[in-house]
């Protein structure tokens, strides 16, 4: 997962922001959420090492594939993170997991590359639109959860790889430009889809986004958290040299 292009400052943290994991999982309704932000995580992330380790029998070189396999590497440390994060919370990281898994499956079903390319531009787009959510997410979070968080959605370093290669490849033959850019914007429209879907089958999550748990999301905040994350969207596809 990608390092955000749209972080921004935050002030001194309060309500449960402010509180550590012990305090604030007292309240039922907070703890549900957070073990649902975790187990889709948890998913996401297994996902990710399993993409990446398929992609990796698409690339044009081994130095490519030793790159991709090291990407994957790191994204199964997080996944062990969260799992066990899940376990020290007296929660089974499968049944954690399990609600998101249909939903991260059909996206990923959906948006399958059909070639190496494809495949770096999902990785790059389709994994900061989901890191951008969460670090969005996380800033409402206790202090002791936020931190995980954050550190499981550090960048792999698919990013840079993503573009210096996305790059290379237009400068050869620019038509390519266009296709991935098509591709890109396909896999910005379903990423959100997913996302909206995922949130509004999980009653506790979808209330701490629009504030009953969490201090200061109201609805009219959701609508401006999408459009940052549209803008990043748009950054990393002029990043790409791709259209957005």
């Amino acid at each position: 997962m990608e390092t955000p292009d749209n972080a921004t400052e935050t002030s001194e943290p309060t309500g449960i922001a402010a509180q550590d994991w012990a305090t604030a999982s007292a309240e039922p309704q907070y703890r549900a959420a957070v073990v649902d932000l975790l187990g889709a995580l948890a998913y996401g992330e297994l996902a990710a090492f399993e993409r990446l380790a398929e992609d990796a029998k698409l690339a044009p070189t081994l130095a490519d594939k030793a790159e991709l396999a090291k990407m994957a590497s790191a994204e199964f440390h997080h996944f062990e993170r969260l799992t066990d994060r899940l376990t020290a919370v007296d929660v089974e990281p499968t049944g954690a997991m399990e609600p998101f898994a249909k939903a991260l499956d059909d996206f990923h079903r959906q948006t399958a590359p059909s070639d190496w390319l494809e495949g770096l531009v999902k990785a790059y787009v389709g994994d900061s639109i989901a890191s951008d959510f969460y670090r969005e997410v996380a800033v409402r979070l206790d202090s002791d959860t936020r931190s995980l968080v954050l550190a499981v959605l550090d960048d792999t370093g698919h990013g840079n790889f993503a573009v210096e290669k996305v790059r290379a490849a237009i400068e050869a033959d620019p038509r390519v430009g266009g296709r991935l850019a098509l591709w890109a914007r396909r896999l910005m429209g379903e990423a959100l889809s997913q996302a909206q879907r995922v949130v509004a089958d999980r009653d506790a999550l979808s209330t701490m986004l629009v504030g009953g748990v969490a201090d200061g999301f109201d609805l009219a905040e959701v609508g401006r958290m999408f459009s940052r994350i549209t803008e990043a969207h748009t950054k990393r596809m002029a990043a790409l040299g791709l259209a957005a």
